[in-house]
């Protein structure tokens, strides 16, 4: 209890001029690290199948012939398809575009702004003549779940330049502030309540949120990324939506994939 009022407090208050983001990730996995001892920082890559024995069996069984398969394959082909002018998106990305998602999101300096992969493709695209995907897409979904693939078992190295501390101020500030009808922030659920029950659901732990993602949820009938969650949280707590790729979304992924540093990737994923 004393390490969530720190957090609380710490969190609670924005002064970019002294934002210490390793500090704030070291308080973060301790704070996880108290509330399930039992459970390694690294299991919570499987979100709430790392606290619920009986529907992690099940997952895995899952994921013997996981609904994603197909995504990747369809990226596959696509990411290998050459532009009109005979360029591709290998063009764009260090190491040909593989094995880099450990890198998304970054701030870039000169944009001053958050990237994601999502908008480093379609900024590669733009560069190359061709139309921006829908960032709601099939076709985005595809292209990023097979980036994830090639990225699976590398960890997250994500840095937050002096440029980009007012981005991750942004990110801290909207994961725990209170909107909407409900009145509920991130943290409400994913920090104070995680392992809680929300109706039949046990709340997962924000320390591996970012790490699996596109991710085929059954609900959705399709892969989707994490703002496509973002936006369902914000409805489900009755706040104002965003757009997949605002701002505000890409400063919150920022600030949630630096808490996730050091942990293993393993998106693209299957969940509820």
């Amino acid at each position: 209890m004393k390490i969530l009022v720190a957090l609380l407090v710490v969190f609670s208050v924005t002064l970019p001029a002294l934002a210490d983001p390793e500090a704030d990730r070291l308080a973060f996995a301790e704070f996880y690290l108290s509330r399930f001892p039992s459970i390694e920082l690294q299991a919570h890559k499987d979100g709430a199948y790392a606290l619920d024995q009986a529907k992690r069996e099940q997952w895995l069984e899952m994921e013997d012939f996981p609904p994603y398969e197909i995504a990747v394959d369809e990226g596959e082909l696509l990411y290998a398809r050459a532009f009109d002018n005979g360029e591709s998106y290998a063009a764009c990305f260090d190491q040909g575009g593989l094995g880099i998602k450990q890198n998304y999101p970054y701030f870039d300096i000169e944009r001053s702004e958050v990237i994601t992969l999502e908008m480093a493709l379609n900024l590669c695209r733009e560069k190359h003549g061709e139309a921006p995907l829908d960032y709601a897409g099939e076709l985005m979904g595809n292209l990023t779940a097979y980036m994830a693939y090639t990225s699976r078992g590398n960890k997250f190295a994500i840095t937050v330049p002096p440029e980009g501390l007012s981005a991750y101020e942004a990110g801290k500030q909207f994961f725990y502030e209170r909107r909407g009808q409900l009145n509920f922030a991130c943290s409400s659920c994913h920090l104070q309540s995680a392992g809680g029950m929300l109706r039949a659901e046990i709340l997962s732990a924000s320390i591996g949120h970012a790490t699996h993602w596109p991710t085929y949820r059954f609900k959705w009938e399709q892969i989707g990324g994490l703002h496509k969650r973002f936006i369902e949280c914000n409805e489900q707590v009755g706040a104002e939506g965003l757009a997949q790729q605002s701002p505000a979304y890409r400063n919150l992924e920022y600030f949630l994939t630096y808490m996730n540093n050091g942990m293993t990737l393993n998106g693209p994923a299957s969940r509820k």
